[in-house]
């Protein structure tokens, strides 16, 4: 159970970070996150809690971390599934997303692929690209959700738009054998070569092989 907590630590800290940087935040919010930031983790817990109460999303996501972490005091993980609930059905994405990863591991609440799809969907609706990425994924695999490719392409279209790297190559593949998508080689191209750009070796190969096969010289190849 401990790996599906760490995997909320990251999305964790880059919401505490919002805390710092919303002059329209409360104060008791901003007094979390500089407690949080100088190691009073019990001090950063009740400051959390406090606006948690109060209907805050953000200090519910916070708080529920800190819970399914054990970071402020004894890790409490039906608690922290609640408060981050509550933040997920108050609408904030990345705590629709996170819930998504609980119920697809099964940490802290009955593992549900199904929810999972269905989190994941809430949060991938708002832009969230993680969310984009595995809502695309569930689709492509038939996982939590009936198998459609085109639902896939659609997501990892969305996902690649938000410049996901990894969804960039994907859908680049889609449209280069047509897999959920009309064949278009010319999209495929574009879509490796906004991969490759980021770095991906595979994708700078592939975009190589399908500007050959289209007669296109790509510039400094």
């Amino acid at each position: 159970m401990t790996s599906g907590f760490m995997r909320l630590s990251r999305h964790a800290l880059v919401a505490m970070m919002l805390v710092a940087a919303s002059p329209s935040i409360a104060v008791a919010a901003t007094a979390g996150w500089v407690a949080y930031q100088r190691g009073d983790f019990a001090a950063a817990r009740a400051a959390y809690e406090h606006d948690a109460r109060l209907g805050d999303r953000l200090a519910q996501f916070n708080l529920a971390t800190m819970l399914l972490r054990g970071e402020g005091g004894a890790t409490d993980p039906a608690t922290g599934v609640d408060w981050l609930r509550k933040a997920a059905e108050a609408g904030m994405a990345q705590a629709q997303y996170s819930l998504g990863l609980l119920y697809e591991s099964g940490t802290g609440v009955e593992r549900s692929l199904t929810a999972a799809t269905e989190w994941w969907q809430r949060a991938a609706q708002q832009g969230h690209v993680d969310a984009q990425v595995q809502l695309g994924t569930q689709y492509f695999l038939g996982r939590g959700a009936p198998k459609d490719w085109t639902l896939a392409a659609r997501w990892y279209e969305a996902a690649a738009e938000n410049g996901d790297a990894g969804a960039q190559y994907l859908i680049a593949s889609f449209y280069e054998h047509g897999d959920g998508v009309a064949p278009d080689l010319k999209r495929a191209l574009g879509w490796y070569l906004q991969a490759a750009r980021q770095g991906d070796a595979g994708a700078a190969l592939q975009a190589d092989d399908v500007a050959r096969r289209l007669g296109v010289a790509l510039p400094g190849r």
